[in-house]
């Protein structure tokens, strides 16, 4: 890889993904994250990530022979635009709706989020939590 610098948050360090066919998913995440304006690295190992957020094949020496159950992950999105764009693109690489783009006040305020199906049946958001300043965009990792 070579990738010099990576960029964290404050809790998780990454999360995997076990998917049942790999090239599926790698059609569905760099639609998604190509909206989101967040590179994909490839390797030769049986997966690929994305930041924190990396996706394998059962097979890949990481999965050990198991896929990963359903699970919800949400990811940031800079503004409302960009919930709707991901929502287009994750529908145009083989998601399904799982909730059309819209507010959600009922978990706060301004709360504006898309939620799709990805192929495996994962509950992937994209989600602007409204107008905020951040002290930082991330934190840089140089190595």
């Amino acid at each position: 890889m070579e990738l010099k610098e990576l960029q964290r948050g404050r809790l998780i360090d990454h999360v995997q993904l076990v998917v049942r066919d790999l090239g599926k998913a790698r059609t569905f995440y760099e639609g998604v994250f190509k909206v989101l304006d967040v590179p994909v690295v490839d390797t030769p190992d049986g997966f690929f990530w994305a930041d924190e957020f990396v996706v394998s094949a059962a097979d890949s020496e990481a999965a050990q022979g198991a896929l990963t159950g359903r699970h919800h992950v949400a990811f940031q999105a800079k503004d409302r635009a960009t919930v709707d764009a991901f929502y287009r693109a994750a529908l145009a690489h083989g998601g399904q709706d799982n909730g059309a783009p819209g507010e959600r006040a009922h978990y706060h305020p301004g709360y504006y989020a898309a939620f799709v199906l990805d192929p495996d049946g994962n509950n992937i958001e994209a989600v602007f939590h409204g107008d905020a300043r951040r002290s930082a965009p991330s934190v840089k990792i140089s190595f």
